[in-house]
């Protein structure tokens, strides 16, 4: 089966083909570096990764550009607040941004555009929308006029009166129609800015993804991938903008949206405050039981995020390293199995990878071949790559935490399991020694209680 993908824009699981099958072009929208990111943020790059990869299998060649917004109102409050520049606060967390991905695996894209240094495409187009007649200057801003260009709303299947009531529309009275939006806009002293024909400013959010995609991919890219909150306004403001300043040519062939994080039953959200922070996660928990936490769900569906489904996810990597620390003897060349890649190609199905994993592991358990254990252990590590799993020797990742803490995070799961043996939960208790095992704790019952060690 060949690669299918589910097209927001047609509403349609489609095959995927790419305009030029020597070069395909994603472009994924990337973070306001203003503050630490959540994990709700790094759920389309561990996913979008993912699909990088597999592209990078079937046609060897992705431009695969993730841009950083390093200016923006929020970025310019914050450096009010701490009395800096605003290269203060970006270049900080941008350094955060890029640390935290790469603690849960994640690749830098092939180009990381960054606004600041795109305002010169950011002003060309801006100029192209004006005389083409999509775009007009009022007071010293610049607004995209929505009316004049029939096709907006096709990406959210909303009319522009239902838009405009479910936006936060700024009212202007520069504005010709409400649900005009802002292209330039004028800056004052204390803010940053950059000269132009319509005086010293700053872009508006939408333009700029539509100016750097067309600088590194060109007017037409394959595919455009997001979280499905940017689908409306930002990725229709992005096709108004993009296909009125190239002539009505295609900007997006494929829209590919993932699912939101919720958290205790609401979207994880800034503006709502109930975020987990990335920052904070990967030093609390193993990240590549986040990353596979992520993965743990079909993409385009919402995901419960929470501390058992974190807690979860370690288990099944102990469980998963342990299969791999007892087939340390055996050579093998990771090798990505056929089950897989089809699961892949079912519009990135990672839950059913995850199951053939699992299915995987559980073989090799059982063998006693030593040519399956070759075979099993080369596809176990193939299944993994595939996802960026299982990366790690298997001391590394049993060493993990071997402090003072992780003495009484062990002590505590045995306490526990004293604890389920005497209201006899055998179940629990016996799930507490696997657990143990796989992390190489070894478990003794003596008279004096019970004792453990370090395989």
């Amino acid at each position: 089966m060949s690669l299918q993908l589910f097209n927001s824009l047609t509403r349609r699981v489609e095959p995927f083909a790419p305009q030029d099958p020597a070069c395909v072009t994603m472009y994924v929208c990337g973070p306001t570096v203003y503050n630490y990111v959540h994990i709700g943020n790094a759920r389309p790059y561990v996913v979008f990764g993912v699909l990088a990869n597999l592209l990078r299998r079937r046609y060897g060649q992705v431009r695969y550009a993730r841009n950083i917004t390093d200016v923006d109102d929020k970025i310019n409050n914050a450096a009010r607040e701490q009395g800096v520049p605003i290269s203060v606060i970006t270049g900080k967390f941008a350094t955060a941004y890029r640390e935290d991905m790469a603690a849960l695996g994640i690749a830098p894209p092939d180009i990381e555009p960054e606004v600041t240094t795109h305002i010169p495409q950011i002003v060309a187009m801006i100029q192209q929308l004006i005389a083409n007649g999509h775009a007009y200057e009022a007071e010293n801003h610049v607004l995209f006029s929505v009316s004049s260009f029939d096709g907006y709303g096709k990406l959210s299947r909303r009319d522009p009166d239902e838009m405009l009531a479910g936006a936060r529309v700024e009212v202007a009275p520069y504005k010709r129609e409400p649900g005009d939006f802002v292209l330039w806009k004028p800056s004052t002293d204390d803010l940053p800015g950059w000269d132009s024909p319509w005086g010293r400013g700053r872009p508006g959010w939408h333009i700029e993804c539509s100016a750097m995609a067309a600088a590194h991919l060109g007017e037409t890219i394959d595919i455009h991938a997001g979280g499905v909150d940017l689908q409306f306004p930002h990725h229709e403001n992005e096709i108004a903008q993009s296909e009125c300043a190239h002539g009505g040519r295609v900007f997006a062939r494929y829209w590919l949206h993932n699912g939101m994080l919720n958290f205790g039953g609401a979207k994880m959200s800034k503006s709502i405050g109930n975020i987990e922070k990335i920052h904070d996660l990967v030093r609390k928990h193993p990240p590549e039981a986040l990353r596979y936490a992520l993965l743990s769900a079909q993409y385009r569906q919402p995901l419960e995020w929470s501390d058992g489904l974190i807690e979860q996810s370690v288990r099944t990597l102990d469980r998963l390293y342990g299969t791999l620390r007892n087939l340390a003897d055996v050579e093998a060349i990771a090798a990505i199995p056929a089950s897989v890649e089809a699961a892949l190609d079912d519009d990135l199905n990672t839950p059913a990878v995850l199951a053939e994993i699992a299915r995987i592991a559980g073989e090799a358990r059982k063998t006693e071949s030593a040519q399956e254990r070759q075979r099993l252990k080369g596809e176990l590590l193939g299944a993994g790559l595939a996802l960026g799993l299982l990366r790690q020797d298997p001391a590394a990742w049993f060493a993990r935490g071997t402090s003072g803490d992780d003495d009484a995070r062990i002590q505590a799961l045995i306490d526990e399991r004293a604890t389920a043996k005497k209201s006899r939960d055998f179940a629990r208790a016996d799930a507490i020694r696997e657990q143990l095992s796989n992390e190489g704790i070894l478990l003794e019952d003596t008279p004096q209680g019970v004792r453990w060690k370090r395989a």
